[in-house]
């Protein structure tokens, strides 16, 4: 599983065209899955995700979680993190989890994320058309990604 996590300002996503729902500070976490991840490492990465000291403290190191300072969280599925680019322009999703395993892994993964003390987690919809806003702060970007736990 593969998570891209980002330091934001405030971020809203769009699902299908409906209303926008909204967060204040905390983080966007887009969620994919490739063929042979397993269940198991759900629970953990979650944690990491929701508990990663990337926000500042008061010396303006990268000290505080967003559970910590009261953050939400955004979090949509995306299957596009597993594109293979290798060869041509084009890019091939054949890396990526059929969405029989891929769904219930990001719904567990969301409902993971909700356990885990952040103010409120937004979802994003399986296999839905979502357009995301946000105001990325820092910028930070990280990409947590369980194959390079060492399982």
């Amino acid at each position: 599983m593969r998570v891209v996590l980002q330091r934001v300002k405030e971020a809203s996503i769009s699902i299908d065209g409906a209303p926008a729902q909204s967060i204040g500070p905390g983080l966007v976490l887009l969620f994919g899955v490739r063929e042979g991840d397993t269940p198991d490492l759900i629970p953990k990465l979650a944690k990491k995700c929701a508990n990663m000291r990337i926000f500042s403290d008061d010396e303006g190191r990268m000290n505080l979680s967003a559970v910590q300072l009261g953050y939400s969280a955004l979090a949509a599925s995306n299957f596009t993190l597993y594109a293979n680019t290798d060869k041509g322009m084009r890019p091939s999703f054949t890396r990526a989890a059929a969405p029989e395993l891929a769904e219930p892994m990001w719904e567990q993964f969301a409902a993971e994320l909700e356990q885990q003390g952040l103010k409120e987690v937004v979802r994003g919809r399986f296999g839905a058309d979502m357009q995301i806003s946000l105001v990325n702060d820092g910028p930070v970007t990280l990409v947590v990604d369980t194959d390079d736990w060492g399982h």
